[in-house]
């Protein structure tokens, strides 16, 4: 039987500070995944927060960030029809799935976090012992999931994730709605970045997988389905 992986993608197009100011799904960071998880005949569905549509991030669109994954995916109307009709929570059974994945891009900020439906679904793939994994701003969707013990599914584990030093160098910092590198360790994550900005960099502790940036999320799919694949 193939796995299944639950890939999860915001419903957010713009930031609440400046809502002339659109944001939205890192397109590559879904893509890229998508491709090596299906080159490995995982099967696998889209949520959202709120279930519909996932707008697109403009500044992924736009090189180097728009390569040719992104570019094939946007070209596919059967694919771009997958982000215009997305499963909300409560149509999703978690024991269906051996891993859920969170994908980026600064509109997840706001959305993510705030889902009770993905935390529940997260709490159970990860209690059970199937994988955890997050891109860039993905982690956004762990800093408030709780186990249910209480404890913070985060708390004493190594991750990784868009650095605030990121954010300056962006130029976003003004417009995020909080610093997400200190909101995960304030739960009590051992947070690590990369000694430079925008490298790749993917951490893995236990069945938790997290990336830094865009540049990670190659490296991020292919070790969650490395983990997938010995089990």
């Amino acid at each position: 039987m193939s796995k299944r992986v639950l890939l999860v993608v915001t419903n957010v197009d713009h930031y609440e500070i400046d809502p002339s100011h659109p944001t939205g799904l890192w397109l590559s960071e879904l893509t890229h995944a998508y491709d090596i998880f299906a080159e490995r005949g995982f099967e696998q569905m889209i949520v959202s927060p709120a279930g519909g549509k996932s707008p697109l991030e403009p500044r992924s669109l736009k090189r180097p960030n728009y390569d040719k994954s992104a570019r094939a995916w946007r070209e596919n109307p059967a694919r771009m029809a997958m982000l215009e009709d997305t499963a909300s929570p409560e149509q999703v059974d978690s024991a269906d799935y051996d891993a859920i994945y969170f994908t980026g891009g600064h509109a997840v900020m706001f959305d993510f976090p705030g889902s009770m439906g993905l935390q529940r679904i997260t709490r159970e793939i990860f209690e059970r012992g199937g994988i955890v994994g997050a891109v860039c701003h993905g982690y956004c969707g762990l800093v408030d999931t709780t186990l249910s013990d209480g404890s913070f599914l985060v708390a004493g584990r190594d991750l990784t994730g868009f650095s605030w030093r990121e954010e300056i160098l962006a130029r976003v910092d003004k417009l995020v709605p909080y610093n997400i590198e200190e909101s995960i360790q304030q739960r009590g994550a051992r947070y690590s970045k990369a000694l430079l900005p925008f490298v790749s960099n993917a951490v893995v502790d236990g069945n938790l997988v997290t990336g830094q940036n865009p540049s990670s999320a190659k490296a991020t799919a292919t070790k969650v389905a490395a983990l997938l694949a010995d089990r």
